[in-house]
């Protein structure tokens, strides 16, 4: 199976999830209320999802080994930037490219749950998919 159609069905199942929890919990929760709900909706529906993880950078001679953390990463395939704010700021786009770009990611999903509609804070980002 090519690699875009395995993480295209995982973002199937990421969204699935995060339209179930918004409709359960509504906007205004703090984000890593969404991070534990969605990472705990994803491992009962059988998948690998982790939070906060760390992805180590080098920058000239100097290691980091927590450059930045992933706040969600789903089967070491799809990333997910988890935000409930008012609104998305181009930063947010920004980061989410950059974040895929140093882990070497294709897919991205930038999820804002602070939105009466959820689609409306749904954003995929790709990095060469």
């Amino acid at each position: 199976m090519k690699n875009s159609k395995i993480e295209n069905q995982i973002a199937t199942t990421i969204l699935d999830q995060a339209f179930k929890i918004h409709t359960e919990l509504g906007p205004g929760l703090l984000e890593s209320v969404y991070e534990r709900c969605l990472q705990y909706e994803l491992i009962e529906a059988g998948y690998d999802a982790q939070i906060q993880v760390p992805v180590p950078m080098n920058y000239k001679s100097v290691r980091f080994e927590a450059g930045f953390r992933i706040d969600l990463l789903v089967n070491n395939k799809v990333l997910v930037e988890i935000k409930s704010i008012e609104n998305l700021a181009p930063v947010h786009f920004s980061q989410t490219l950059t974040y895929l770009k140093m882990s070497n990611l294709k897919l991205g999903l930038l999820i804002n749950f602070n939105n009466k509609y959820l689609k409306d804070g749904i954003h995929r980002i790709v990095n060469n998919l």
